[in-house]
């Protein structure tokens, strides 16, 4: 192996750390464990939406806050760590943005745990 393939392996290592945290600290709050489980079933966890399919698009973010009982800021606060770990998607529609769970990514994250 060359410099440069061992510098190239180093640096996809690096980045697959970096998820695996990010991915971590999203697990490590009570309240964002609880949005992923409202997530496995929105139509059973949320009261029905005007403007998207809870299947489909996920839960709107309001009813998430709603169904917290956290202020607007902190729920937006532990959705963005969930995004930005890559474990759900925020979809916006129609002034709304609704959350749903990214399944090929929490078993991609679920694999990657696993080899550590």
């Amino acid at each position: 192996m060359t410099v440069v393939d061992r510098t190239r392996t180093a640096a996809v290592g690096e980045q697959d750390l970096e998820q695996v945290e990010l991915v971590f600290r999203a697990l490590a709050s009570e309240r964002r464990l609880q949005i992923l489980e409202w997530l496995k079933e929105p139509r059973s966890h949320f009261p029905p939406q005007e403007h998207g399919d809870p299947d489909e698009h996920g839960a709107c973010n309001q009813f998430i806050v709603e169904k917290l009982g956290v202020s607007q800021p902190a729920a937006s606060r532990h959705l963005k760590v969930l995004v930005d770990a890559g474990l759900i998607i925020a979809t916006p529609r129609k002034g709304w943005t609704y959350y749903r769970r990214d399944e090929d990514a929490i078993a991609a994250a679920v694999q990657e745990l696993t080899t550590i």
